[in-house]
């Protein structure tokens, strides 16, 4: 989801973080390095980062990196690189502007179209201003008065999946794809007569099968959510959409046309892929404890909030925030990065971090909050997640009642780390 609150302060760690391997020194500013392949760090990085993560941290908080199409991009590793990475005013998001300066990829991503005036694509100040609107309107207030909306639905899934005469299932196709789906379209307020198109739309732009189709799909999906704006204007309901084109803040000012098609956009795309990684996520990591799956099992009412906690940190719903793009050169840790290069942070890696989280690659759900408190998993500062309230929620009733309702739950054969699915029998 787009951008809450700035997470707590800290205070760096002093000193190398430990690592596996000897800890090199920093690589010197100005000079040139090679791009690395992360493939000949580790050839499973694909299915399973987190040990080269832990390799290259081990060797310094940035690496210049190389994609499977030439591309080069700046990776930061590390708790306290990227929490710095995160709020450095020099690494902009905003692409529409930027975009034309950066180095080391084949052309810059296409963000000229309708759609795409949202937050997350903006820089303070229009970021700020942007996100003030939204967040007048999806406040904690309206996130709590889902939740016995998301627990309907989440019964009336798994009453479903149950239902299996088979007795097996995708946990993601039957429970946490539709439901967070489902989700988005009552807060857009989209009629049940669209919303396969609305799905078939979603698949495409959040995991496209090539770029012309995810072109193709939100070419459709623009002028559809231009209508319901315009439909939602004329005939306002009780949903966020109808809230965002009436509010205004103290000073007048209000949500344009193409701002509001844009936050329609974002909620369409920004919370689907990240929403429905973490569950699946968290749940794979359940069942790879089983230790840990028969505590939350025992007692889901009470451990179910530090377990949804301790998921996001242990295997972050997305590995890398949003690339950004440095509009001047800017120091990380002893490097570097010059003005133009591609920025990726590496989150996942940053809540991996032994110098910020103990026995960080150990999976706890009754780790003190103390241990596990200001993980990045929806990120930090100004783009920090205005939707991980909702995310959370889900998350709680999701794994929560699936324990409650689902006893005999398990795993339905082999599950690797990189594996979209999650089979299970009961």
């Amino acid at each position: 989801m787009p951008d809450t609150e700035p997470a707590e302060p800290y205070t760096p760690a002093t000193g190398p973080h430990p690592g596996p391997g000897a800890a090199t020194a920093p690589h010197p500013p100005g000079e040139p390095r090679e791009a690395v392949d992360l493939l000949d760090i580790d050839p499973g990085f694909a299915a399973d980062p987190y040990p080269a993560y832990a390799r290259l941290r081990s060797r310094g908080p940035v690496h210049l990196v190389k994609g499977g199409g030439g591309e080069r991009f700046w990776l930061v590793v590390g708790y306290d690189a990227c929490r710095t990475a995160l709020t450095s005013p020099a690494l902009s998001r905003d692409w529409r502007r930027h975009g034309p300066i950066a180095t080391g990829l084949p052309a810059p991503p296409p963000v000229d179209g309708p759609g795409n005036a949202h937050m997350l694509l903006r820089d303070p100040p229009d970021h700020t201003r942007l996100r003030r609107l939204a967040a007048r309107e999806f406040t904690t207030r309206r996130v709590a008065a889902l939740e016995p909306r998301v627990q309907r639905l989440t019964d009336a899934l798994l009453d479903a999946m149950l239902a299996a005469p088979d007795r097996r299932a995708d946990l993601v196709d039957a429970l946490a794809y539709p439901l967070r789906l489902t989700v988005v379209c009552e807060l857009l307020g989209i009629p049940d007569l669209d919303r396969d198109a609305f799905r078939g739309w979603s698949d495409e732009v959040a995991a496209p099968t090539s770029a012309e189709a995810a072109r193709a799909a939100q070419a459709e999906a623009v002028p559809y959510l231009s209508g319901l704006v315009a439909a939602k204007r004329a005939a306002p309901g009780d949903d966020l959409l109808s809230a965002l084109i009436h509010t205004e803040d103290e000073n007048g000012d209000r949500l344009d046309e193409d701002e509001l098609l844009s936050m329609a956009f974002l909620l369409l795309i920004a919370g689907h892929e990240s929403t429905v990684n973490f569950i699946s996520k968290g749940v794979r990591a359940l069942f790879a404890h089983p230790d840990q799956l028969a505590l939350l099992r025992a007692d889901p009412d009470t451990l179910v909030t530090g377990a949804v906690e301790e998921m996001l940190r242990y295997d972050a719903p997305v590995g890398t925030a949003p690339p950004r793009v440095a509009v001047a050169p800017v120091g990380i840790g002893g490097t570097v990065i010059p003005r133009g290069g591609v920025v990726l942070i590496a989150l996942a890696d940053a809540d991996r971090d032994p110098g910020r989280f103990p026995a960080p690659d150990r999976f706890d759900i009754r780790r003190p909050p103390a241990e596990r408190r200001g993980h990045l998993a929806f990120g930090h500062g100004v783009h920090h997640c205005l939707g991980a309230p909702l995310a959370r929620l889900e998350g709680r009733v999701v794994i929560g009642t699936l324990l409650r309702r689902c006893p005999t739950l398990a795993l339905d054969g082999f599950l690797g780390h990189g594996d979209r699915r999650v089979p299970v029998r009961w």
